[in-house]
């Protein structure tokens, strides 16, 4: 990158950075919540509901008891929502909701007035109220390394962040990395440029359960899945977006890397209180070969810095994206939209 770009790319991480304001817990992630809820901000009513039962499946907390109503198209997802369900159902009130176990959310707002949906993942096109994902318990996507689904967020803190804390810094391989499988084009200039460049960057293509031939990991024999701690190797890792948003997200940051953040349009409910340039590199979608080399070759160059954003990444998520904040999450989530519900619940069988 030309010393003049580098320059002002240097400034404009010193003015994000004197801007930002940490947060704390809970407290970074109730903006969202109520954004979530401002559409529905006059009442949700029991109309509503019954439009949206064919889209997802209906829950009730009723005198503290869990209830599914009907059955549930991926039951290992429900099994993880179910679990923080029952840490929390002593705590709210009577409410009915439906949850959206699809990756994608349902309500888009040019096609439709708001539903509450709720959903684990959105863009700004869609009126679903977001909810944290099951795979911070269950039901993650399962491969190969993880043959029962990713899961157990709890875990996987305890053994990346032991992992990271084997690996200091200075002994992180000096090269960008990525494996996964071709949900998106969008991953195609990483690779693309990995296969002429593999001292600056080490990412392929896996398998997925729709890989039919190698047309379809960009014309190369796939790779071999790479366990999360593998990752920990190095100093920089991609995320990008899978169907939506990126289930791997938050286990980057466990490694104490540098995470290049791609593209800014799918969202989980913690995304938000994540900066970019504070705690992650952003960038962008259409990115180019050229446009990611001199990205990595900036940070390369300020490797002072680029230590500092992983580390402040790093902190965000041991500290404020504990079980117990998901938890709370939903807690909150439910005591705030249970209040907007202008009818009691009834029990169905």
């Amino acid at each position: 990158m030309y010393s003049k770009q580098s320059n002002v790319l240097l400034q404009l991480i010193h003015k994000v950075e004197e801007s930002y304001k940490p947060c704390s817990g809970i407290d970074c992630y109730l903006s969202v919540i109520e954004a979530d809820l401002k559409p529905f901000e006059d009442g949700i009513h029991e109309k509503e509901i019954s439009l949206l039962k064919d889209k997802g499946t209906l829950y009730q907390i009723i005198d503290h008891q869990v209830h599914q109503v009907g059955s549930c198209m991926f039951p290992a997802r429900c099994s993880g929502i179910q679990h923080f369900l029952h840490k929390i159902k002593n705590n709210v009130t009577d409410v009915e909701f439906v949850v959206n176990t699809r990756d994608y959310p349902q309500v888009h707002r040019h096609q439709s007035k708001p539903l509450p949906m709720f959903s684990f993942s959105k863009t700004g096109d869609y009126f679903d109220i977001m909810y944290p994902a099951w795979a911070f318990w269950e039901g993650g996507p399962a491969i190969k390394l993880y043959p029962t689904g990713i899961g157990r967020w709890d875990k996987h803190r305890k053994a990346l962040s032991q992992e990271a804390g084997k690996i200091p810094w200075s002994q992180k391989l000096n090269k960008g990395f990525f494996r996964g499988s071709r949900t998106s084009s969008e991953r195609d200039a990483l690779v693309i440029l990995s296969r002429e460049n593999k001292k600056l960057i080490d990412a392929a293509y896996t398998k997925n359960q729709a890989w039919k031939s190698d047309a379809d990991t960009l014309h190369a024999a796939p790779a071999e899945e790479v366990s999360f701690e593998e990752h920990c190797k190095y100093k920089y890792l991609f995320n990008f977006r899978g169907v939506a948003a990126s289930f791997r997200f938050k286990h980057l940051f466990l490694c104490k890397s540098l995470v290049f953040h791609v593209g800014d349009e799918w969202i989980e409910f913690f995304y938000p209180a994540m900066k970019p340039w504070v705690h992650y590199v952003p960038v962008d979608k259409h990115a180019s070969k050229e446009e990611i080399k001199e990205l990595l070759h900036f940070f390369m160059h300020h490797d002072d810095l680029a230590e500092k954003i992983a580390s402040r990444g790093y902190d965000f998520v041991m500290k404020n994206l504990k079980i117990k904040h998901v938890t709370q999450y939903w807690e909150t989530l439910l005591t705030k939209y249970a209040a907007l519900l202008k009818y009691k619940p009834k029990l169905q069988n």
